[in-house]
């Protein structure tokens, strides 16, 4: 036994993690009739959903089994990480369909959170690319199931959490490339309504997303910084960017050495990083051509930077609310936030295409993610979000969970029911489960 915690570091709870790097060794431990597990890959979700007393790591299950570098097809093993993906297929004009913010997690966490990124409005979601996935169940056997067969499998892996067996590989389809590059646009936005209408204007762009200011109020509530951007063609590379046209990119700065103290992390603190970011454009519009790292994962930038909110750890809150209710919603939300100076200093603005799966997270909306450090007030505070979230028809990120009450899941996914169903025909003593399926009486 040994105390683990996913990216939020909270919670922590003793488990027994074990490896496998075979489907024999795997199928001996699965048919341990006295055990029950959930699958865990590089730990990088935030909460508790892959987390259980006894925990089945992929990390060592980490082969890639063929790359069609002319239709761009990639099929791997489920421990296999994006990083490792993109360093193979961005040299041969290749990119992932649909990405996170951070490149440091595994495939088969991938399809079990059904991932989306800054294309989801044009692109969908991870699982919207997935050719194929092959799991073991929780009798042994080993199946296959896809968009055409096996399809309630399919629907039911996508987005489940690991809770349907143990994803084993995964074939998905690539983005074609012409360099590595980014034509990316920033443009400030004094309020939230102007980000709303910049988001409009920029709908056409394949990736989009904002910095807001959470804690700014007056005339400049919810000001803003909209980051628009496509992959960038060789002709629009200078000189020295063309040299290095299809080359894997990682900027490493430095590694979090330890926990900062709680009291670091304060509205002031926030108000202070808030005022900076958002002043550190000097103009109202800037257009540049970057490296695909720095726009799509700038935390990643920081190793091990969950250290910084401190030893107790915090929570990611993320949560979708329907585009007839966007600008209400967001409103009201960012009020709340503001009113008992929660700030974030990471607060993330998304607009969501429509839904594609059967339990995945996103719905044709809008989307905030917030980081805040776990604290007594957080708590009462999150179950009061949880409730205005519900008002106005949305829902929060399963992967990014560590407390949210049955209730608000069960009224909140609209599939809760049929997912637990499917669930329970193909695992059905509950031989995958996690501390968050139990809390969320999905597997209790």
């Amino acid at each position: 036994m040994k105390k683990i915690a996913n990216w939020g570091n909270y919670p922590h709870i003793n488990a027994d993690e074990s490896h496998f790097s075979s489907i024999e060794a795997l199928r001996n431990q699965v048919l341990n009739k006295r055990i029950s597990y959930i699958p865990r890959g590089n730990g990088r979700c935030y909460g508790d959903a892959s987390l259980a007393e006894n925990v089945l790591s992929s990390l060592s299950f980490d082969h890639i089994i063929s790359f069609d570098s002319i239709r761009g097809v990639f099929e791997c093993e489920s421990g296999v990480i994006l990083d490792q993906i993109l360093n193979i297929i961005v040299p041969k004009g290749w990119f992932l369909p649909v990405t996170p913010g951070t490149k440091y997690i595994t495939v088969g966490g991938a399809v079990a959170s059904d991932i989306h990124g800054k294309n989801h409005h044009v692109d969908g979601s991870f699982c919207d690319h997935v050719l194929e996935i092959t799991l073991m169940l929780a009798t042994g056997e080993v199946v296959s199931c896809s968009h055409t067969y096996n399809r309630e499998l399919f629907d039911a892996t996508r987005g489940g959490m690991g809770l349907t067996g143990i994803i084993l590989s995964i074939k998905f389809e690539l983005k074609k490339i012409k360099t590595s590059f980014i034509r990316q646009v920033q443009l400030k936005a004094k309020n939230l309504g102007e980000l709303l209408e910049l988001f409009h204007n920029y709908k056409d762009y394949t990736y989009t997303m904002s910095w807001i200011d959470c804690l700014k109020k007056g005339k400049n509530f919810g000001r803003s910084i909209l980051m628009a951007g496509e992959h960038a063609e060789l002709d629009e590379l200078n000189e020295k960017q063309k040299k290095n046209s299809l080359t894997p990119y990682s900027d490493t700065l430095f590694t979090f050495p330890v926990n900062l103290p709680s009291f670091v992390l304060n509205q002031y603190s926030v108000k202070a990083f808030n005022f900076l970011y958002y002043q550190k454009n000097l103009k109202k519009t800037i257009n540049n051509i970057i490296p695909y790292d720095p726009f799509f994962y700038p935390l990643d930038k920081i190793l091990d930077w969950n250290k910084g909110y401190g030893k107790n750890g915090f929570l990611q809150y993320q949560f979708v609310i329907p585009m007839e209710s966007c600008e209400k919603g967001m409103r009201d939300i960012l009020t709340r936030i503001n009113q008992k100076g929660m700030g974030s200093f990471l607060a993330v603005f998304k607009v969501f295409g429509k839904q594609n799966g059967l339990i995945s997270f996103p719905m044709e909306g809008c989307t905030l993610a917030l980081d805040f450090p776990v604290n007594k007030k957080l708590f009462p505070f999150l179950d009061e979000l949880d409730k205005v979230v519900l008002n106005y028809g949305g829902r929060l990120y399963l992967t990014k969970d560590a407390r949210m009450k049955q209730e608000i899941f069960w009224n909140s996914y609209p599939n809760a029911k049929l997912f637990k169903d499917l669930i329970k025909k193909y695992n059905p003593d509950f031989r995958f489960r996690s501390v968050q399926s139990d809390r969320l009486g999905i597997t209790s």
